[in-house]
């Protein structure tokens, strides 16, 4: 059996008129953490937002753990084991963390949090009776990943997971993908802008360019001139 959980084949999506992303390629397999890269504005988030159904591809296919999934809304892609933590996390404020994460059981009948989600991220369980829009920037996207994890993706997206976070939880978080990776064999893909994060987590990284697939190669290919001139603003 094929242990590859995101297959992507040739996709093409565009705003309106305006074509963003010019046939993207590429495979993810499970036990591997993979990272998206490229300046702002080369299609990264475009991206991530056609693997979840909120973009339509215009062409192109995708599947998940071998299943297509090119033509489903976004919940039946989370059913089919897709997950999405967006750039700004999207938590709710006025909900406490526990009930943040419950938003990830809609489908569930027990909406009962797994123990596994507070013993990665510990500081949920002790404020979980806390208003989300009263923690820190790390700690929202601590609740975040946990609200993902509950619907027990293959596949894991986070979109600049880093941005605004103290250097501590950002080890945390390393940790916690590490865990994910190794131990649950899920497949994390990371749009990520911070170099040092990208090269002690990621197994492969794929470069873009103005909607395109520029290079792919191992992590240790961020310390190549050539690479490094597709990251440079």
């Amino acid at each position: 059996m094929s242990n590859i959980n995101l297959k992507v084949d040739d996709l093409f999506v565009a705003y309106g008129q305006s074509e963003a992303l010019h046939g993207v390629s590429f495979e993810a397999m499970a036990n591997e953490t993979v990272a998206i890269m490229g300046r702002n504005g080369m299609g990264k988030t475009t991206l991530f937002k056609s693997l979840m159904g909120i973009l339509p591809a215009r062409s192109g296919r995708i599947e998940v753990a071998g299943q297509d999934v090119t033509k489903d809304e976004s919940f039946r892609r989370v059913a089919k084991g897709i997950a999405y933590v967006p750039q700004g996390r999207m938590i709710f404020p006025t909900l406490t963390v526990e009930e943040n994460i419950q938003t990830g059981l809609e489908s569930s009948a027990t909406r009962r949090i797994p123990e596994e989600i507070y013993a990665l991220f510990p500081v949920l369980f002790d404020m979980k009776r806390r208003k989300g829009g009263n923690l820190s920037g790390g700690q929202q996207q601590q609740l975040a990943i946990a609200r993902a994890l509950v619907t027990e993706p293959k596949v894991l997206l986070l979109d600049e997971p880093t941005e605004g976070i103290q250097p501590s939880i950002i080890k945390d978080i390393g940790r916690a993908l590490q865990y994910l990776r190794d131990e649950m064999g899920m497949t994390i893909l990371l749009v990520e802008q911070y170099l040092d994060f990208c090269r002690e987590l990621s197994d492969h990284i794929y470069v873009m360019d103005r909607g395109e697939i520029m290079h792919s190669g191992p992590a240790s290919d961020l310390d190549d001139p050539g690479v490094k001139r597709h990251l440079m603003v």
